[in-house]
């Protein structure tokens, strides 16, 4: 099978990807009304009983199960009664953006008398709640700090603010150092001795619960007797937006999330803030998906912190009206175009730059490139090499490197990292992270040092199978069930995402016709044949080098449907082309 179909750049060799099928699941107690595609598609995710199918609220873990939950509910009741200024630490990524808008919704609808927030400029702070972010929530005259999305490794923050007679309760949920901040209370899915069944939860997923709690509490104490009890659902729009931006896996209790503020959207109950992205990215809320909070909203929303400061995607989240939320939400378009510019050129620089090392561990820099953007050209250098790839740019500080990192299955970077720095004390100054995706700071001069050291890791950690680039499948759809009822049905269903993959299909066809579509011509619409002699349509965007002229070819796609004026027709959604010969 020749090596084309993956939008390759030829800057960078790219091994051929093996293509391997989902084992296939148990479906005999699945209900019987499901499509048989469908059916057959849960299984292979280890859906086995309809139970795992009820994403109704009622089905979410207890918030009991949250180490410090109680503590922090406690705190934020006292703080509600006693009308303490609350203001909330929030960070500059979709998941921060939108918990810190939870949080403050949240509050206010809770009784809280007094909630504002800061979020850390990512270019003269960096990130977490630092010693000169407290310095703006005295500033604002906080007596209760909280943090959203960060804190677990805020030592020295934490100290200031105690030091300053701050409350401070910690929301986070990244990986927790040896450690922990001395806060009034923690909650994090992720620290030591917290029994919660879910450690995937959003940052925003964890203050969602946390005001779960508080709600309970205050129900408890009689506080909703004469006045109706909030109905904390309406914010499960913002918590979706947020779980899935932030490509945390999506296991049953985050599909539950997740599906609940779909409904929301889809049903004309979404925040201001949400309705108007999706206007000025020109999507229908009636029929959003997953893939849309992920690849719509969220790089809009992110790009406010990749590029100048948070504060507009928070304000267009808590806006009240269309109006007042339209002219944020634009503003976030306009700086998401600027950032898919920037992205563009660092992106082929650092192809450029990776054609001429063999690392398995691979660095790169540039003194040129942005701070703010630099996750993104490691995430695209990574999807062509297969390889963990850590991009840095120069900080504001001199002499100094900020890192992004984004790694493949079977290397958790952050334990990379903390290994690296064990074993080298001093060399990195700053990390954390996830599994797939990390940070760090260290000196300009160390990193030459840093990059031998840490390709030495990941060659310790992955072996030869490890490096070779896999594409799961469901298999192949045969002709009866290559549907617009088996498309819609996979559309309905779901949410898919991160864990929980989108139903990806192969298939032999032969191609009839074609024509380029796009102002640039990138995209290509193709005429298909199948064996039994059907005609379907297939659409495959950004297909580059991966044009397949008229013949037999085999097709890695995502049944869809095609909407066009009133009308739907089944369409295969292209991913990758391979022509056969």
């Amino acid at each position: 099978m020749p090596g084309v179909g993956i939008d390759n750049d030829p800057r960078v060799p790219a091994t051929t990807p093996q293509i391997r099928r989902r084992t296939a699941g148990d479906a005999s107690r699945l209900p019987a009304d499901l499509h048989p595609v469908l059916r057959r598609v849960y299984a292979a995710r280890g859906i086995d009983g309809a139970d795992q199918l009820a994403l109704e609220l009622r089905h979410l873990h207890a918030p009991a199960a949250l180490r410090g939950i109680d503590a922090a509910a406690e705190l934020l009741q006292v703080a509600i009664a006693q009308q303490r200024r609350i203001v909330i630490a929030g960070d500059y990524d979709a998941d921060g953006a939108t918990a810190t808008a939870v949080a403050i919704l949240g509050l206010r609808a809770l009784g809280a008398a007094s909630v504002d927030y800061v979020v850390p400029n990512r270019f003269t702070m960096g990130y977490g709640l630092s010693p000169p972010l407290v310095e703006l929530a005295l500033a604002k005259r906080a007596q209760v700090l909280v943090t959203v999305d960060n804190g677990i490794a805020s030592i020295a923050g934490v100290i200031a603010a105690k030091a300053a007679g701050l409350q401070v309760l910690i929301t986070d949920h990244h990986l927790a150092p040896p450690l922990l901040p001395a806060a009034d209370a923690i909650v994090n899915p992720n620290q030591p001795g917290c029994d919660f069944p879910s450690k995937h939860l959003a940052g925003v997923g964890v203050m969602f619960y946390v005001l779960l709690a508080l709600r309970a509490r205050l129900r408890a104490a009689g506080a909703f007797a004469a006045k109706p009890e909030p109905n904390l659902a309406e914010l499960l729009d913002l918590v979706a937006l947020g779980t899935v931006a932030d490509v945390v896996r999506l296991d049953y209790n985050n599909r539950i999330l997740v599906a609940q503020g779909l409904a929301r959207i889809r049903a004309g109950r979404a925040h201001a803030g949400i309705r108007a992205i999706l206007q000025v990215g020109g999507r229908e809320a009636e029929r959003l998906s997953a893939t849309d909070l992920g690849f719509v909203l969220g790089p809009r929303l992110n790009a406010a912190g990749r590029l100048e400061d948070m504060t507009v995607g928070i304000e267009c989240l808590l806006a009240p009206t269309l109006e007042a939320a339209l002219p944020l939400a634009m503003q976030l378009d306009g700086l998401n175009r600027e950032r898919r510019g920037i992205e563009a050129q660092m992106r082929d620089e650092a192809l450029e730059l990776a054609a001429q090392t063999d690392a398995v561990g691979v660095c790169l820099f540039d003194p040129e490139w942005h701070e703010g953007v630099v996750g993104l050209a490691a995430s695209r250098v990574k999807d062509q090499l297969h390889r963990p790839v850590i991009a840095f740019a120069r900080a504001t500080e001199p002499g100094m490197l900020k890192g992004s990192g984004r790694s493949i299955r079977g290397l958790h970077l952050r334990d990379a990292l903390a290994a690296v720095d064990a074993q080298h004390p001093g060399l990195i100054l700053r990390f954390g992270g996830h599994a797939m995706a990390a940070g760090l700071s260290l000196a300009e001069d160390a990193l030459d040092d840093f990059s031998e050291a840490f390709d030495q890791r990941c060659r310790a950690l992955l072996d030869d199978d490890a490096l070779e680039q896999v594409i799961e499948t469901d298999g192949e759809l045969f002709a009866p069930e290559l549907t617009l009822t088996a498309a819609l049905a996979l559309e309905q269903a779901g949410p898919w995402g991160q864990g929980f993959p989108a139903p990806l299909f192969e298939g032999t066809f032969e191609v009839t016709a074609l024509r380029a579509l796009g102002a640039d011509g990138k995209h290509v619409r193709y005429t298909l044949r199948t064996r039994a002699g059907n005609s379907l349509s297939g659409l495959h965007f950004n297909a580059g080098d991966a044009v397949v002229t008229q013949g037999p070819v085999r097709l890695i796609y995502q049944l869809s449907v095609n909407r066009f004026r009133g009308d739907e027709m089944l369409e295969l959604r292209i991913e990758h082309a391979y022509p056969i010969d």
